[in-house]
């Protein structure tokens, strides 16, 4: 029993190095266009997001139903990992990641630049 916990501990303490983050391409993107997602299993909208020249304009499924109306999304900036590989979600494919933390609700928040700062930028 003892070495199970052992092991599990190990892994739970795991460290990325400084090359598995710089693996992550992390950009700001500005939000275009919301729409409703009604056959997602979760409450989920589509989002169209414009992450700048390099990257262009992507497509992502977020499940911020509780936490956001869609009038209050367009033109928020938002962030996303490009460089996942899409995901089919139902008939809709999620192109890139929209990154959040649970709030006191355990809802997803959305993770925003404090200040205006240029769409496609890299998080670094």
């Amino acid at each position: 029993m003892c070495q199970n916990y052992l092991k599990l501990k190990v892994n739970i303490l795991a460290m990325a190095t400084f090359d598995d983050f710089q693996k992550l391409d992390i950009r700001v993107g500005k939000i275009l266009d919301i729409e409703d997602f009604p056959e997602a299993r979760k409450p989920s909208y589509k989002l169209t997001i414009d992450l700048g020249q390099e990257i262009g304009v992507k497509r992502s499924s977020v499940q911020i139903v509780r936490n956001y109306k869609k009038e209050e999304l367009k033109g928020r900036l938002v962030l996303c990992v490009v460089n996942f590989p899409p995901r089919q979600i139902g008939p809709f494919q999620s192109e890139v990641l929209t990154l959040g933390v649970p709030g006191a609700d355990n809802e997803c928040v959305l993770i925003q630049p404090e200040r205006d700062v240029p769409i496609g930028g890299r998080l670094y």
